[in-house]
């Protein structure tokens, strides 16, 4: 099949296709007489494989760890296992921050009358974190 089939089936953009082929995530295509890249049945897998592990937010780096090991049928499950525990702990620590932020902002928000006037302590409490004269 085509680049552009190929993206259909395996809902990863053309665009993405020729990007995890540039960087040598997913092998070069063959082509044809036309010059038309050509993907098989085993593109497609290593495709569906990248869009999901995309999905679960691992890095192109991780993708590339996972792609190996899922390949090498003589691979340690602990490998793998060892790679999503690291994967979760940097999800923790995203998830923490993003709480953080979400509380800082909902509290500036509480602050905030939102009327007409044109005094702001959201954008106050954000210039106090952002701007505030260091202290030498």
């Amino acid at each position: 099949m085509n680049i552009g089939e190929a993206a259909r089936a395996s809902g990863v953009s053309s665009k993405m296709i020729r990007h995890y082929e540039s960087i040598g995530l997913l092998p070069r295509s063959s082509r044809n007489d036309s010059g038309y890249r050509i993907y098989s049945d085993s593109d497609l897998h290593n495709l569906r494989f990248i869009g999901t592990a995309r999905s679960l937010g691992f890095s192109l780096e991780e993708i590339r760890q996972l792609l190996s090991l899922w390949q090498d049928k003589n691979r340690s499950s602990a490998d793998v296992k060892a790679l999503v525990i690291n994967h979760i702990a940097e999800l923790d620590r995203k998830i923490s921050e993003m709480s953080a932020m979400r509380d800082t902002l909902s509290n500036l928000a509480k602050t905030c009358s939102g009327n007409t006037r044109p005094d702001c302590p959201i954008l106050n409490g954000i210039s106090a974190r952002c701007c505030a004269p260091s202290k030498e």
